[in-house]
C-alpha cells in the first residue's frame, strides 16, 4: 500500500475472549501487518467452555448463559455506538470466535459496513461432536448457525472440509484462513534460541517444581491438584542425562482424545517427561488413567500469557488424536502453535493435518495410544532427528503460520482484488 493512501479500517468486536480463544488474536494481528487500522470494541462474555457445555446437557443452566449475554451486550452496546458515532466509518467489521449471536446485534449497529464472522465452529456439529444434547437443543444449535451465516456478508472457515460443510448459498462468501499462531508464540520460541539453530533439548529442569505454578484460574477459583496424578519427575532421571519433554495442554473434549493421550503416557511409564494443561469434558476420565504414572506433571490451568514459554521449553508438543468426525476436518490450534514455538509436532494423521503441516510432524493413526507411545520413544531415543522435526517445525510455522501470511485471502476479499468476491 503506498504511504500517501489512507488505511482501510477494520474494526473487530462482539464478546470473544482472545486469552481463553487466541484465533481474533491472529486475525487481529495479520490484518494490522497487512497495513490496516484495527479498532477493538470487546466486552468478553466470560463464559467457558465448561459451562456452555453443561448448558447443552441440562437446560437450568441456559438462563445464566443468557444472563451473561445480556450483561455483555449492556456493556457492548453504548460503546460500539459512541465508537461508531466518533470513530472513522470501518471499512469492514470482524465478529470474533464465538460470534453467533453477537453478529445480528453488531448488524444493525455497524451498517452499512460488511460483517465478517469468524465462523471456526459449528453449535450443532459442536454439540453432536462431544455427544451431548438432547435432538431439539441440536436443532436449536441449527437455527442459531444459519442464523449466523445468513447475516454475515463474509464467512471466515479454517479448513477446507470445513469451507464444504457450509451451505452451498454460503460458500461463495466464505474464505479459509488457517488458525495459525500470533507473534507470541513466534517469541517464545526466539526465546529459547530456536532461531540460531538450536536443536539440543530445551530445558525445562529435572523436576515438576522448576514448571510454573498454575495459580489461580479467575474462572475457576484456586487449582486442586490430586496429589496422586502429580508426579515428582526427578525420580525417572537417569544420571548425566534428561529424557525427552512433552507438552499436551487444551480443553479435554473428544476431539482431543486426551484418554488416548493419557494411555500412551502410561504405557511409556516414565521413558518421557510429561507437562498435562487444562480441563474439561474428558479430563476425569484422562486423570484416571494418570494417576500414579511417573514423570507426569499435572496443571489444571496456565495463564494465557505464560503458556508459550512454557510450551517452548519442551522437546514435543502434542496435537489430537481424538476419533470424531470433527477431529478429522481440523487442524487444531495447538498444532499452529507448538510449531510456531519450535516444538516437535505429534499429531493425528488426517487430510488437513498433513496438508497444513507436510513433512514437518510425526503423524499417528487418531485413538492409538500404541502408536502414539511408539513414536514418542523413538523421538526420546533419536535426538538427530527431534532436532529435524523441529526445525522442520519452526520453519514450516515461519513459512505458513504467521498472522500476515495467514489472513492474506481475507485481506483480499476485504480490499475487493479477489475476481468477484468483492462485500
Amino acid at each position: 500500500m503506498n504511504d500517501d493512501e489512507p488505511r482501510p479500517v477494520l474494526l473487530a468486536t462482539g464478546t470473544y475472549d482472545a486469552d481463553a480463544h487466541p484465533r481474533v488474536r491472529v486475525l487481529v494481528e495479520g490484518m494490522r501487518a497487512r497495513g490496516w487500522r484495527v479498532d477493538e470494541v470487546v466486552e468478553p462474555l466470560g463464559v467457558g467452555t465448561d459451562r456452555r457445555v453443561r448448558a447443552l446437557r441440562d437446560p437450568a443452566a441456559v438462563p445464566g448463559i443468557v444472563a451473561a449475554v445480556g450483561r455483555a451486550w449492556w456493556r457492548l452496546v453504548p460503546r460500539l455506538r459512541r465508537r461508531m458515532r466518533f470513530g472513522p466509518p470501518p471499512d469492514a467489521v470482524l465478529v470474533g470466535h464465538l460470534g453467533h449471536l453477537d453478529v445480528g446485534l453488531v448488524r444493525l449497529l455497524t451498517r452499512p459496513a460488511p460483517v465478517v464472522l469468524d465462523y471456526l465452529v459449528s453449535g450443532a456439529g459442536t454439540a453432536t461432536d462431544r455427544g451431548v444434547g438432547t435432538t431439539p437443543v441440536r436443532w436449536l444449535l441449527a437455527a442459531l448457525d444459519r442464523f449466523a451465516l445468513g447475516r454475515a456478508d463474509v464467512v471466515v472457515v479454517d479448513t477446507d472440509e470445513r469451507l464444504a460443510e457450509l451451505p452451498p448459498r454460503v460458500r461463495p462468501r466464505a474464505v479459509v484462513v488457517p488458525v495459525g499462531a500470533d507473534e507470541r508464540w513466534f517469541a517464545a520460541g526466539r526465546a529459547v534460541g530456536l532461531d540460531a539453530g538450536t536443536t539440543t533439548r530445551p530445558t525445562v529442569g529435572a523436576s515438576a517444581t522448576s514448571l510454573p505454578d498454575p495459580g489461580t484460574d479467575p474462572r475457576t477459583g484456586p487449582a486442586d491438584l490430586d496429589a496422586g496424578s502429580v508426579t515428582n519427575v526427578a525420580g525417572v532421571v537417569p544420571a548425566g542425562t534428561r529424557p525427552l519433554s512433552v507438552i499436551f495442554f487444551g480443553l479435554f473434549t473428544p476431539l482431543q482424545g486426551t484418554t488416548t493421550i493419557a494411555a500412551a503416557l502410561r504405557e511409556l511409564d516414565g521413558v518421557v517427561t510429561a507437562t498435562v494443561v487444562g480441563g474439561g469434558q474428558d479430563a476425569a476420565a484422562a486423570d484416571a488413567v494418570l494417576r500414579g504414572v511417573p514423570g507426569v506433571r499435572r496443571l489444571p490451568w496456565v495463564a494465557a500469557d505464560e503458556l508459550p514459554g512454557l510450551v517452548a521449553r519442551h522437546d514435543v508438543c502434542l496435537g489430537i488424536v481424538g476419533t470424531t468426525d470433527k477431529a478429522r476436518r481440523v487442524v487444531p490450534t495447538k498444532v499452529f502453535q507448538g510449531a510456531a514455538a519450535g516444538c516437535a509436532i505429534v499429531t493425528s494423521d488426517t487430510p488437513p493435518q498433513r496438508r497444513a503441516l507436510g513433512d514437518a510432524a510425526w503423524f499417528v493413526p487418531p485413538g492409538d495410544a500404541p502408536a502414539l507411545a511408539a513414536a514418542l520413544r523413538d523421538l526420546a531415543a533419536d535426538d538427530e532427528r527431534l532436532g529435524r522435526l523441529r526445525r522442520a517445525a519452526r520453519a514450516r510455522a515461519e513459512l505458513a503460520f504467521a498472522p500476515v501470511t495467514v489472513v492474506g485471502e481475507l485481506d483480499a476479499r476485504l480490499r475487493g482484488k479477489q475476481q468477484g468476491a468483492a462485500p
